[in-house]
C-alpha cells in the first residue's frame, strides 16, 4: 500500500504562539514610536515656522528696506521655509510605514491565532500597494508636486 502524498497549495511554517505575540507587540511598539516621531517633527516644524515668520516680519521694517545684505537674508529665509516642507513628506512616509506595520501585526495575529467566536477583529486598512507614497527627493522654491 502506497502512502498518499498530499502537498498543501501554500507552504506552512509552524511558529510558536509566544513568538508571534512578541513580534506583534514589537510591531505595534514601532507604530507607536513612529506616531510619536511624527508628532515631534510636526511640533518642531510649527516652532520653526513661527520663528521664520517672526524673523521675516522683523526684516520687513521700513528702516531696513534698502540693504543688500538684508535682501540676501530675506531670500535665505524664504528658501529655508520652502525646505521645511520636508516635514509633510516625512509625515506621509511615517503614516505609510505605520499602516504597513500595523497591518502586518494584525494579519500575523489573525493568521497564526485565528479569531474566537465573539472576538472583535481590529479593523485595519488594506496594506498600501504603493511602496512609497512620497516620490519627491528634492525641493526648489516655486516648485510644487502634488501626490
Amino acid at each position: 500500500m502506497q502512502p498518499s502524498l498530499t502537498t498543501p497549495s501554500t507552504p506552512v511554517v509552524q511558529v510558536p504562539v509566544m513568538l508571534v505575540a512578541e513580534v506583534q507587540d514589537a510591531l505595534l511598539v514601532v507604530v507607536h514610536d513612529l506616531t510619536r516621531l511624527d508628532d515631534l517633527l510636526a511640533h518642531a516644524m510649527e516652532n520653526l515656522m513661527e520663528r521664520f515668520t517672526s524673523a521675516s516680519a522683523n526684516l520687513a521694517e521700513p528702516a531696513l528696506m534698502d540693504s543688500r545684505e538684508l535682501d540676501d537674508v530675506r531670500s535665505t529665509l524664504r528658501a529655508a521655509v520652502t525646505e521645511l516642507q520636508f516635514q509633510d513628506m516625512a509625515s506621509q512616509l511615517i503614516s505609510h510605514t505605520s499602516k504597513i506595520l500595523q497591518g502586518c501585526a494584525y494579519r500575523l495575529a489573525s493568521e497564526s491565532m485565528g479569531s474566537e467566536d465573539g472576538e472583535a477583529v481590529p479593523f485595519v486598512e488594506e496594506v498600501p500597494e504603493r511602496p512609497n507614497p512620497v516620490t519627491q527627493d528634492e525641493m526648489d522654491a516655486g516648485s510644487i508636486e502634488l501626490f
